[in-house]
């Protein structure tokens, strides 16, 4: 069987940046990363790059920033006053949780000072190419159910955490 649209998919993985550093990995948890080919769940490069893989298959994909978590938003940044965390103290690096128009976001500490703090909603590794090594740890059909939920349900049926 080869990975196709509406193909639940597992997969063991490693990202790395493009110095080689480890960024993500499931590679020998035993937990396999469950998606449904087609569905857009995981980043499009990848998801390309999927298509007409066989079971048990390893290959590195490169996926460039735009088709990966997209290119660097400038617009994405911004400084909000201090008083605004309500006597929190923040550090460069930590993740938030930010709520705007469009409902809430994480978004990373990127410069804090006296007065104020920025935060950047830019995903971390939005502009980065993304250097995949995948192994194809499972392929089967999608049931109804999968495809109307949009995801996997994972070997044991159905879980939402």
């Amino acid at each position: 069987m080869k990975i196709e649209n509406n193909k639940v998919v597992g997969i063991e993985y490693t990202l790395k940046d493009k110095d080689g550093g480890v960024v993500d990995t499931n590679a020998g948890s035993g937990e396999p990363l469950y998606f449904i080919q087609g569905l857009g769940t995981i980043v499009p490069g990848l998801e390309r790059a999927m298509n007409g893989k066989a079971l048990g298959e390893s290959f590195d994909v490169t996926v460039k920033a735009a088709d990966g978590y997209g290119e660097f938003d400038a617009n994405r940044k911004r400084r909000i006053p201090k008083s605004a965390l309500n006597g929190m103290e923040v550090q460069v690096g930590q993740m938030l949780q930010a709520s705007g128009p469009e409902g809430a976001s994480v978004v990373t500490v990127s410069d804090v000072t006296e007065t104020e703090i920025e935060i950047d909603g830019n995903h971390p590794m939005a502009g980065k190419d993304l250097f995949f090594s995948i192994k194809v740890t499972e392929i089967r059909d999608a049931t109804e159910e999968e495809i109307s939920h949009g995801h996997a349900h994972g070997p044991d049926g159905h879980h939402h955490h």
